[in-house]
This record gives C-alpha cells, sequence and structure tokens, in this order.
C-alpha cells in the first residue's frame, strides 16, 4: 500500500507537469486548429530560459519560473508573428509540418546556446521529508511546490476564460469559429493571448521537469507524446479536459511501473492515447464547456 501511495504521488507531480503542457496544447488547437509539434521544445527553450536567469542572477530556480515563462510568452508571440501568421489560412497539415521544423530549429538553437550535456538548477542532493502518518510516505519540498503552483496556474487559467470578456471570446472561438468572427470577436488579439498562454504554461512545465529531474536538450521532446496524450485522452480543444488527461496520463504511467519496467512508461501514454482515438476519439470530456 506505502508502494502504491507513493507512485500515486509522483503520478500527480508528473500530472502536475504534463497538465501545463496539454493546456497549451489543448488552446491552440482549439483557437488555430492544428497540433503543435513544438510545444515540448517551448517547454525546453522555457527551462533553459530559467537557467540563464539563475546564472545570472543567482537565484532559486522559483524565482526564474515567472521570469521562463514571461520570456517564452514573448518568444511565443514572436515565432507565431513571423511563421504561423504567414501560413494560417493555409491548410492544417502545412501548419503542422511548419510547427514540426519549428521544434527542430528550436531544439537546435538549445544545443548551440546551452550545450548537449545535462545540466541542473541547483547542485547538491534535496533530502525529501517522511510522513510516517501516511505509510512513510516520502516527498522533497519541491514536489510539493511544483503542485501547488500548478493548481495556482490551473485555477488561473480558470478564471480567465470563466471571468474575462477575453477568456470568453476564447471559448466561443474555440466552440464556433465563424459565429465568433461574426459577432465582432477581434481574432488576431485571441490569438495573440492564446499564444501568451500556451507558451507561458510550457515554460513553467519545462521548469517544473528540470526541478524535478535535470535539464537536457530533448526534454521537451521526449514529454510530447504524454502531452498529446492528455491533451487527446481530455479531448482535443478543450482546457479543462487538458487538466483531468493530465492527471490521469500522469498517474497511469507512474502506476505502470508495479507491471512494467519504467523505461516502458511513455507507452503506458501511447496505448492510452491510441485506445482512446479508437474508442472515444472527441475525448471524455468533449462537448463540455
Amino acid at each position: 500500500m506505502s508502494d502504491i501511495l507513493q507512485l500515486l504521488v509522483y503520478g500527480l507531480i508528473l500530472g502536475s507537469v504534463l497538465t501545463m503542457g496539454a493546456i497549451g496544447v489543448s488552446m491552440i488547437f482549439g483557437i488555430l486548429r492544428f497540433a503543435h509539434f513544438a510545444h515540448g521544445d517551448f517547454m525546453t527553450l522555457g527551462a533553459y530560459l530559467g537557467l540563464s536567469f539563475i546564472s545570472a542572477f543567482g537565484l532559486s530556480a522559483w524565482w526564474a519560473l515567472p521570469a521562463a515563462m514571461v520570456g517564452m510568452a514573448v518568444i511565443a508571440v514572436f515565432i507565431d508573428q513571423v511563421l504561423y501568421r504567414r501560413i494560417r489560412r493555409t491548410q492544417p497539415v502545412i501548419l503542422l509540418i511548419a510547427s514540426f521544423g519549428m521544434a527542430l530549429i528550436l531544439r537546435s538553437l538549445v544545443q548551440l546556446i546551452w550545450g548537449s550535456n545535462n545540466q541542473t538548477y541547483a547542485s547538491g542532493i534535496q533530502f525529501p521529508w517522511r510522513l510516517d502518518w501516511l505509510g512513510g510516505l516520502r516527498l522533497k519540498p519541491d514536489q510539493l511546490w511544483i503542485m501547488l503552483i500548478s493548481l495556482g496556474l490551473v485555477a488561473g487559467v480558470h478564471l480567465f476564460l470563466t471571468r474575462t470578456r477575453l477568456g470568453k471570446a476564447m471559448r466561443a472561438m474555440s466552440d464556433n469559429m465563424d459565429l465568433a468572427l461574426v459577432s465582432g470577436i477581434p481574432a488576431e488579439r485571441v490569438i495573440m493571448v492564446t499564444w501568451v498562454i500556451g507558451g507561458a504554461l510550457a515554460a513553467a512545465a519545462g521548469v517544473f521537469l528540470g526541478i524535478d529531474t535535470r535539464l537536457h536538450p530533448v526534454m521537451g521532446w521526449t514529454t510530447l507524446l504524454p502531452v498529446f496524450a492528455a491533451a487527446i485522452l481530455g479531448g482535443i480543444g478543450r482546457p479543462y479536459g487538458a487538466i483531468a488527461g493530465g492527471m490521469i496520463i500522469g498517474v497511469s504511467m507512474e502506476m505502470s511501473t508495479l507491471l512494467i519496467p519504467a523505461a516502458y512508461k511513455p507507452a503506458v501514454a501511447f496505448a492510452i492515447m491510441v485506445g482512446m482515438l479508437i474508442l472515444r476519439p472527441q475525448g471524455i470530456f468533449k462537448g463540455t464547456v
């Protein structure tokens, strides 16, 4: 039972990372109608932006988080204006291929600027708390902060989508693009805010992943499959579904280590994604707001 509880906590931590990425993927698909294959490398670049901030000012990784989110939001808008905006009216497959090319560019830039070796935000070992009242559960302070800050970011996205005019406009465009445009919704402003949120949350996911593990140039690429699995499970284009999907995928991947080697955890996300596409391609939350 203690092993199951420990894996559940690890699953919630991984789910927090996947949720940040899946929300961005779902929002971009809901507004722009294409699968953004560069989103994993957005996560990587955001993590390395945080590393540069730490190196420049000598602060902790948690101070680097807001700087990385702002920096990645600006870069995401810049990439959209320079590349995606020019081909936005073409077929979605053209945008998909362009995003794959952008992923290769960003990954190469990370390797050129920061190198290809593994790096960490802080040296040394952080000893976990031992919670005897929870069966000896072990939890590092950073892991607790990852879950709490993720919860706060999810709450912020929810308030933005439900309480602001721009958030409601984003939901309207996601539900019915043509009707939203006829109603006078500022499409370009909505698209820009979508990239701001998607880029910022991708950076948060990258920083969280770097804090919990380490930084390397393919960290986002290897996380892209579980992120897409979470988005598809929750209903692609549905941010709220992405939240649930991220947690389900994260817990499932960690729990699977009770039966299979840890190296096969990505295969669990792949199996869930394929099963969902076959049995319920619209996702478990499709049709909900």
